[in-house]
């Protein structure tokens, strides 16, 4: 009887281990979820829709895009922390995840992207835009900085969140240049440039791939890029350099890359760092990405993992030395 009672516990675990070897083998059998932790027009939605029939192909089954608008991100990622790490649950982040752990190094949740995340794949970058509202004053920076100062009350400036990219990179901007200014807080990217476009807001900071259409079109006034030399999408817009600004040692370029909940087995970690490695690789989607300057930078998981702790330990000594605090 204690023979038969180990051998049915032993078929069990074999059975088990060969159903989860099967599936691993087969996986994906079903659509994989990207979940992006803005609204679209956004950043990081724009640069995942320019890849997504790429990824899909890869793949094997369809790369569908799921918009998480809100909490600066938290929504999203902990959505993304909490799911089943099968693969099928992904996430589309942007340097907001690294910054957000330096911002709020004592949110209530208690999120924890490094402990909670497994790294797939760094897929992409592009510089960023400091975009102005047609009906401002000012055409350059210079002029900006002149503006600001000669106001009686601070000047505003819109932004995707608290704690995003376009938040805490122009208070680099503003640090460096000396302006007093107000932080005007959307649900996403898109917004804060419809907003500015509306002339609602004087400035936002914007990814390249979304300002470029916008100054082309008129809609908006390209101020810089933070790129060190001028971008070729936008050859009349200054760059970082040229405009003599003095910032901290920190990134403010967009980066991009793909995690999943801690615990994604590794031959399905391995089948998406390879399927991505292929899609970044693609002459076309490189040429793509390039007509609006974003760089296609694929790099390995372990990569993508020392990235975002750089990029933490960096804005936490940004944040840290300048006080910033969000309420």
């Amino acid at each position: 009887m204690r023979f038969l009672l180990r051998w049915s516990a032993a078929l069990c675990l074999l059975l088990g281990a060969t159903a989860i070897g099967a599936a691993q083998g087969s996986y994906p059998d079903r659509p994989v979820k990207f979940i992006v932790a803005f609204p679209p027009g956004g950043a990081t939605d724009t640069f995942f829709r320019q890849i997504a029939n790429d990824v899909s192909a890869a793949v094997g089954q369809p790369a569908v895009i799921e918009n998480r608008g809100g909490g600066g991100g938290y929504i999203a990622w902990q959505q993304v922390a909490n799911s089943e790490p099968d693969g099928y649950t992904l996430l589309v982040a942007e340097n907001a995840l690294a910054i957000s752990q330096a911002l709020y190094k004592n949110h209530p949740s208690k999120f924890d992207p490094v402990r909670q995340y497994d790294a797939i794949a760094a897929t992409g970058s592009t510089p960023l835009v400091l975009a102005a509202a047609n009906n401002t004053p000012f055409n350059t920076f210079a002029e900006l900085v002149t503006y600001s100062k000669s106001l009686p009350q601070k000047l505003n400036y819109a932004h995707a969140g608290a704690g995003s990219v376009t938040h805490l990179s122009f208070e680099v901007v503003r640090d460096g240049a000396g302006m007093d200014t107000v932080p005007v807080p959307y649900k996403g990217g898109g917004p804060a440039v419809a907003d500015v476009i509306a002339g609602h807001v004087p400035i936002t900071m914007a990814s390249l791939s979304v300002a470029k259409p916008l100054v082309e079109g008129g809609k908006v006034k390209g101020l810089f890029v933070t790129s060190q030399q001028r971008s070729p999408a936008l050859p009349n817009v200054p760059s970082v350099k040229e405009i003599g600004l003095k910032y901290a040692d920190v990134d403010l370029e967009f980066w991009w890359g793909i995690f999943g909940p801690k615990g994604i087995p590794a031959p399905v970690r391995e089948k998406l760092e390879k399927a991505f490695q292929s899609v970044m690789a693609n002459p076309a989607v490189r040429e793509r990405l390039a007509k609006v300057d974003t760089n296609s930078t694929f790099a390995p998981s372990a990569v993508l993992r020392a990235k975002l702790e750089s990029e933490i330990k960096n804005w936490s000594a940004f944040i840290d030395a300048k006080g910033i605090k969000v309420e």
